[in-house]
């Protein structure tokens, strides 16, 4: 693929990327969902400013967009011949990237979108399907010990690049754990607000995602 080419892969990612679930819905709905709840153009607060429906259609755009960016943009490069029968996995990630950068500063949107949580799922989901499952886990398991949502994402997002480099033992040579960890750190720093905030023991919790403490005050 010549720099031209991959330049048009990024770019086109990163347009995609721009195109905010949350916002895009919002539109039919009249609302701004930057100006409700925490403010963040974001799943979480499309969950406790509109409701389970809104939410569930702002994650599958968000989820969606990065699925495609990964598989479908390559395919369409292949099939219009701008590129070999084979993608460079690397520049794949660098597509991967920009999908989740877009996210979260949307030039559709005045750059002020999400947090790239998300986004960074459907990544996963479309090219590493068994990090992203452990990443689930250990991210529900720590919403419903703490009602965390933000702070736990970032543990969750952390632990993918621990997750892949446990299963592949020349893990440094692999452009994915890189990826994984950049992705990792990029996500903290988009949340750095809710860690502050977790700091100075401000951070708002999921109340009902805390079924263990539920369970345990009942008794």
């Amino acid at each position: 693929m010549t720099t031209l080419y991959l330049f048009l892969l990024v770019l086109l990612a990163y347009l995609l990327g721009s195109v905010n679930g949350s916002l895009v819905l919002g539109r039919f709905k009249n609302i701004d969902i930057r100006s409700q709840g925490s403010g963040n153009a974001g799943g979480t607060n499309a969950l406790r400013t509109q409701g389970f429906k809104f939410a569930l259609g702002v994650i599958l755009i968000d989820v969606g967009k990065a699925i495609l960016v990964v598989t479908l943009l390559p395919w369409l490069f292949v099939k219009l011949g701008l590129i070999d029968n084979v993608v460079n996995p690397r520049f794949i990630l660098f597509a991967a990237a920009a999908v989740v950068i877009g996210h979260c500063y949307p030039v559709w949107h005045g750059f002020k979108g999400g947090k790239g949580a998300a986004t960074l799922i459907g990544v996963l989901l479309a090219l590493s399907p068994i990090v992203v499952m452990y990443v689930l886990l250990i991210f529900f398991a720590l919403l419903i010990l703490t009602g965390y949502v933000g702070p736990n994402t970032v543990v969750a997002s952390l632990s993918a690049s621990v997750i892949y480099a446990l299963q592949t033992s020349d893990f440094l040579q692999q452009d994915m754990f890189w990826y994984l960890l950049v992705m990792g750190f990029f996500l903290m720093f988009t949340h750095r607000a809710n860690l502050k905030k977790l700091m100075q023991g401000k951070e708002s919790r999921f109340e009902k995602a805390r079924l263990l403490h539920r369970l345990f005050s009942k008794i």
